[in-house]
């Protein structure tokens, strides 16, 4: 099978310059439409798929992102692998502004937001031990590393449900729990990445220190683009990076890869053609 890498790009992050044969693709899924259209493009003669995560001008707030549809419609195109690029509030005073996370955990605080593909008829339970695919984690760090950007590898991302910032106690409970960063948008991104057999890894960016910090007691959006705007360059050089190198770390272990095989517990009769339509994109390799 063919590696096809996707990238979903976060606040900051709706479009990635310099590429070949730009291609924009308008997507229907049995979930709805994604956030925007799909572009794909080319690096170095290597197929990549981008998805500005809130689209382009973000207009769309983290709860009313369209989580299934956004994964839907990047396997639809063939995609076997996604990092996803977050904007983020640090938790820790080591992890300042301009750095970037590579996440290995996350704490899923969201309430409103659709978490499962197969909430209908079909039932499946899928591990999300370890959520991060580590051989994507180590293309990441690879990639981080030739463009000279300051990181830290591994780190438990706390997602909030938003829009609005944490208050005090929150943010004093989070840093309590030992989180590294807090964001709104990774979950259900990555369950639902799991639940369609992609393997998945996440870069956050932090752009502020969130409110337990006394000099960010007050998060301010206009000062949080400014240094959005500085991550998003660092961003783009990393995931030029990133596309030549990721097949090198591709992990034949991997958690993700067949996950359905032993997750379904649903009875075959059970089943019903509508039901496997509507899953043919998702889970069709185990629904046939």
């Amino acid at each position: 099978m063919t590696n096809k890498l996707g990238i979903i790009g976060g606040s900051g992050l709706y479009e990635i310059d310099n590429f070949e044969d730009k291609q924009f693709i308008d997507c229907i899924t049995p979930w709805g439409e994604p956030s925007d259209q799909i572009l794909k493009t080319k690096y170095k003669n290597k197929e990549v798929f981008f998805l500005p995560r809130h689209g382009k001008g973000h207009f769309i707030s983290p709860s009313k992102i369209n989580f299934r549809a956004n994964i839907d419609a990047l396997k639809q195109q063939g995609v076997t692998d996604i990092v996803s690029i977050s904007a983020v509030g640090s938790l820790k005073k080591e992890l300042q502004p301009g750095k970037f996370v590579i996440v290995d955990q996350f704490i899923d605080r969201t309430f409103v937001r659709n978490k499962t593909f197969f909430d209908n008829e079909i039932v499946a339970h899928v591990s999300m031990a370890n959520p991060t695919s580590k051989g994507l984690m180590d293309a990441c760090e690879n990639a981080i590393k030739k463009s000279n950007i300051d990181y830290k590898r591994g780190g438990t991302y706390i997602v909030m449900e938003g829009p609005q910032f944490s208050t005090l106690a929150e943010s004093n409970l989070y840093r309590s729990w030992n989180a590294d960063v807090i964001g709104m948008t990774n979950m259900p991104e990555a369950k639902l990445a799991r639940e369609a057999e992609i393997r998945y890894a996440s870069v956050s960016m932090v752009t502020d220190y969130d409110c337990w910090h006394p000099e960010h007691e007050n998060v301010d959006v206009q000062k949080v683009i400014e240094v959005l705007t500085g991550n998003a360059s660092k961003a783009k050089d990393m995931i030029k990076n990133l596309i030549d190198c990721f097949e090198i770390y591709i992990d034949p272990e991997d958690p993700a890869i067949n996950c359905l095989d032993v997750a379904i517990i649903t009875a075959p009769e059970k089943r019903t053609k509508e039901t496997k339509e509507k899953l043919k994109t998702i889970a069709g390799r185990v629904l046939k």
